[in-house]
């Protein structure tokens, strides 16, 4: 059954595995492949990408022939389209073509070639994008405003914010402040 599979081209990989089987003997091969299921694995699959965040916002614009008609290369893998560009600008194509080809601008293909060349394949998958975390409230900034909270409980948090934000030369927004202290607190209960 797999054999009639693989020969209608159902298959996404097969690929040569060398496993160990005991210390003295040689190695076996052994080969594998993933089984496509049209309907229900393009649903878990688009499901998959979206919860890794490399779901492709616009795979209709990727263009090049390699991703048409193939159950292997799926416009819809951002880090799989990313790679292919990569590897089409590598045998020669110019970045404007392969732009064009991906349905990217030519700075987003220079973005991810270099992205690829400085942290390799991990480098594609897209990062959160804003702010990394809090700029201006600092474990330092915490600890002043729970200290001075501590000292002085009927302090209000606009209040709080106003006197932390002298302290430090800055200023703070109470809600920002707010909400610090309390995934600081809900921490400690836990």
């Amino acid at each position: 059954m797999i054999r009639q599979w693989a020969t209608e081209g159902q298959f996404s990989r097969m690929a040569r595995v060398n496993l160990p089987w005991c210390c003295n003997t040689p190695q076996y091969v052994v080969y594998y492949m993933v089984i496509i299921i049209p309907g229900r694995m393009s649903n878990d699959k688009t499901q998959h990408l979206r919860k890794s965040k490399t779901l492709n916002p616009k795979p209709e614009a990727v263009s090049d022939p390699l991703f048409e008609g193939s159950p292997f290369f799926d416009p819809r893998d951002l880090l799989q389209v990313r790679y292919e560009m990569i590897r089409a600008h590598k045998k020669g194509t110019t970045m404007e073509e392969v732009a064009a080809n991906y349905g990217v601008s030519v700075p987003t293909c220079g973005r991810a070639k270099r992205a690829f060349r400085e942290g390799g394949l991990q480098a594609l998958i897209p990062e959160r994008r804003g702010p990394r975390g809090p700029r201006k409230i600092t474990p330092e900034v915490l600890q002043f405003a729970q200290d001075y909270r501590a000292t002085h409980s009927d302090v209000s948090i606009r209040k709080l914010a106003d006197i932390t934000g002298e302290h430090f030369g800055m200023s703070i927004h109470f809600s920002g402040l707010h909400r610090a202290l309390s995934k600081k607190n809900s921490g400690k209960r836990s």
